[in-house]
């Protein structure tokens, strides 16, 4: 599956971006979705993922009630909705696809990644 991630940008703090991935090749529903970020100088993250039926989401502590991440199978994209959005949001966002069942939070857990998209948050 090739993924496309695309709506990053510059936003305040407080404010708010949706960032999305478009999936083709495969069956989009069969796959596990998930966001990942990477700060310059950090290590990548785990920010979200999602069920393949969006049933159930799972966010990292430093997102959760903020962040909200869904899907839609007909469109074969994932979302990423950051409200309240923190300078320390700022990173390279990845959206990343997982064959295997079960959800992960580990970067190596998932088979297929997309390009990233720039978040920047001002303070």
């Amino acid at each position: 599956v090739q993924l496309q991630a695309s709506g990053g940008g510059l936003a305040q703090a407080g404010g708010s971006l949706i960032v999305s991935c478009a999936a083709s090749g495969r069956t989009f529903s069969n796959y596990r979705m998930a966001w990942f970020r990477q700060a310059p100088g950090k290590e990548r993250e785990f920010v979200a993922a999602i069920s393949w039926s969006g049933s159930r989401t799972y966010y990292a502590d430093s997102v959760k009630g903020r962040f909200t991440i869904s899907r839609d199978n007909a469109k074969n994209t994932v979302y990423l909705q950051m409200n309240s959005l923190k300078p320390e949001d700022t990173a390279v966002y990845y959206c990343a696809a997982r064959v295997h069942p079960g959800q992960s939070m580990g970067v190596t857990d998932y088979d297929y990644w997309g390009q990233g998209t720039q978040v920047t948050v001002s303070s």
